[in-house]
Formats: structure tokens, C-alpha cells, sequence
């Protein structure tokens, strides 16, 4: 239930924050602090889902301190993808973002991002999507990597798909660069899967073709924490988890409709299709990881899957994007897909 009851004339915030927390006492207050404006301009509410730490204390504890600003759901376990639908069913701000409970904002991005939304918000055609640089930030080592979009978008100008640039090999756009317009995931039909890992890809990608029009500041906003040993990105968690990445990707394909996305700009098809070969090498890095005839039995049918569902897309999938080099044959393949890989996690630190 809710811990705050709508009013009748409620004043709608710029932006609903929405943090899913499982047992995240440790670290959860880190990140609500980032998140309060000191107006209205921002909403916070906290998921507590099903934790069995002091989580749905200490949310209880942030709403009675901000009662006007933070609202609370406490509901039974679903994993991450439940929680983001709870906090989408609840938010009543004209911007949504989910901030993951370990992750936090930088404040001074988050007051140039607030003040750009405040400005054009209330206009005939709201910007549909936001878009900001996002960090890799390994907080208990002291170092962080910038990922960020200057070749692809123009820097503070509302654009459409068209007017895009190129994406480079680590540019693509994830959850935590992302801040939609709440009435586009709604119109798009976002709904997650419960239970499920990496739900952000099909969260960052559903909507892309109901979004009309983006712009994108140069500031670095989000900083995505990793070091947890039990983070989902963590490479061992990926093998152990390896399924449920396999799900997500054949999810993917069925849930983003490359036709629509064409009728938008060939430029967002064309993209969709790369962030699919991307979440296809993924697999196939961690199931060449894993090894063993099990795994290679899971690769056979994850693009077994592929070419059933879009033959013509299958043929491309396989022979001229990212994934063709992490599916190459035999065992010198296989080294050559690892070794890349490695280099990669040198280059961009993202796990």
C-alpha cells in the first residue's frame, strides 16, 4: 500500500523517482539523498520489495521526514522488474527514472537536467526523452569511467531520430542514461517481467519507438555503482544467471517492434538492431565463458530461436554485426571471442 494517499489537486512534480529496493539498508540512503531537489520539482518513491532487512524502516523513516516529497510502497517480492511496474503505476511526475538503490545523481547534473525539463515541461510537445552521461563508478577503489553520447546527439538541442549521429562500440543507451517522458512508457506499454535480471534492457529499449523527440546534456547525472560481489553485472553472477540473460534477449526480440521503429527513422531501426546483436554477444560471451556442452547446447538454441523468429534478421545478426564476432567457430574462435571480451572490461570498466 501506499504510505501517502493522493490528494485531489496534487501538484505534479517535474520528475517521479522511483528507487526498487530489496534489502538494501546498507546503502539505500546514499542514494535518496541525491535525489531530493529542496522543492517540488521531484518525487521520490521508494519500492521496498519484500525485503527482510530494516529497507521498508528506513523508507518509512525518509517519507515521515519528507512527507510532501517521498511516498513509500511496501509489496510482496517480484524482483526488480515488479518494482519498477509499481513505481510507474504510482508516478504522477511528467519525467520518470529509476535509480537503482546502490546507484546515485550527481546533484549539480541533476540541477542542470531539473532545470531544462522545469523549462520546456509545461510546453505543447514536451521533450520525449532526456538523455545525460552515465559512470562507471568503482567507489571503493576510487575509480569511475564517463560514458557519454557527444558524437551521437547534439548537445542541449532537441532533436528527432533522424537528426542522430553514429554510435561507437561502447556507446549505447542503458536504463541509467535515460529519463522518459512518463506518458511515453505508459503509450509504449511497459510492463516487466517479475522475477526476472536485466530487465533494464527491455526498460531501454521497449519505448524507443514512441519516443518522437530527445535531447541530450553533456553532464555526467548517474552514477552506476559496481564492486558488490552480488551485483547481477558481476561476471560469475552473469554465468550463474546465464539463463535468465538468454530470456531477456529472446524478450527483446518479441517486445521491440523494428517495423515501427523504421516508420521512425531507419537511423532507430538500425540501432535496435545493433543493441539486439549486442545482448546476443553477451550471451554468447558468457556461454563461452561457462564452457562446457551445456552451455554450447543453450547457444545452439538461443540463435536456433533467432532464426526462427526473423529469418532475414537472423542472416544479419550472424554475419554482420558485434555478434558475429562473438559467435566464431571452434576453439581459436572461442579465444578470440574471450580475449576481446577482456580487453573490452580493460577499456570500459563495466563490471
Amino acid at each position: 500500500m501506499l504510505s501517502t494517499e493522493k490528494q485531489t489537486e496534487r501538484h505534479v512534480p517535474v520528475i517521479s523517482f522511483v528507487v526498487p529496493c530489496f534489502n538494501s539498508a546498507d546503502y539505500m540512503e546514499r542514494c535518496i539523498k541525491t535525489l531530493i531537489p529542496g522543492d517540488d520539482r521531484g518525487e521520490i518513491i521508494i519500492v521496498d520489495d519484500g525485503s527482510t532487512d530494516a529497507t521498508g524502516t528506513l523508507a518509512d523513516a525518509w517519507h515521515d521526514r519528507y512527507p510532501d516529497h517521498i511516498r513509500v510502497i511496501h509489496k510482496a517480492n517480484g524482483g526488480h522488474g515488479s518494482a519498477v511496474n509499481a513505481g510507474l503505476d504510482a508516478a504522477e511526475g511528467r519525467y520518470f527514472k529509476v535509480v537503482d538503490s546502490d546507484d546515485w545523481l550527481d546533484k549539480k547534473s541533476l540541477e542542470t537536467l531539473l532545470a531544462r525539463m522545469t523549462a520546456q515541461s509545461d510546453g505543447e510537445q514536451p521533450v520525449d526523452l532526456f538523455i545525460c552521461n552515465y559512470v562507471y563508478d568503482h567507489l571503493n577503489e576510487g575509480r569511475q569511467k564517463s560514458m557519454g553520447y557527444r558524437r551521437v546527439f547534439p548537445n542541449g538541442r532537441v532533436v528527432g531520430w533522424q537528426e542522430i549521429g553514429h554510435f561507437s562500440a561502447s556507446q549505447y543507451l542503458i536504463m541509467h542514461a535515460l529519463f522518459f517522458r512518463t506518458a511515453v512508457l505508459r503509450e509504449a506499454g511497459v510492463v516487466l517481467p517479475l522475477h526476472t535480471f536485466y530487465v533494464d534492457n527491455i526498460f531501454a529499449n521497449k519505448p524507443l519507438a514512441d519516443v518522437q523527440t530527445l535531447c541530450y546534456l553533456d553532464v555526467d547525472c548517474y552514477h552506476y555503482f559496481l564492486g558488490r560481489d552480488d551485483q547481477s553485472v558481476n561476471e560469475a553472477v552473469m554465468m550463474e544467471r546465464i539463463d535468465q540473460q538468454i530470456f531477456v534477449t529472446k524478450y527483446l526480440l518479441d517486445c521491440v517492434d523494428l517495423k515501427k521503429a523504421r516508420a521512425v527513422s531507419p537511423k532507430l531501426e538500425r540501432y535496435l538492431v545493433r543493441n539486439i546483436s549486442i545482448m546476443l554477444s553477451i550471451s554468447d560471451i558468457h556461454l563461452e565463458l561457462i564452457g562446457d556442452d551445456e552451455a554450447a547446447d543453450k547457444q545452439r538454441a538461443m540463435w536456433r530461436f533467432v532464426r526462427l523468429k526473423d529469418p532475414v534478421l537472423y542472416k544479419w545478426l550472424k554475419y554482420h554485426t558485434l555478434s558475429t564476432l562473438t559467435n566464431l567457430p571452434g576453439k581459436t574462435g572461442r579465444r578470440v571471442t574471450i580475449c576481446g571480451y577482456k580487453i573490452a572490461q580493460r577499456l570500459f570498466k563495466f563490471n
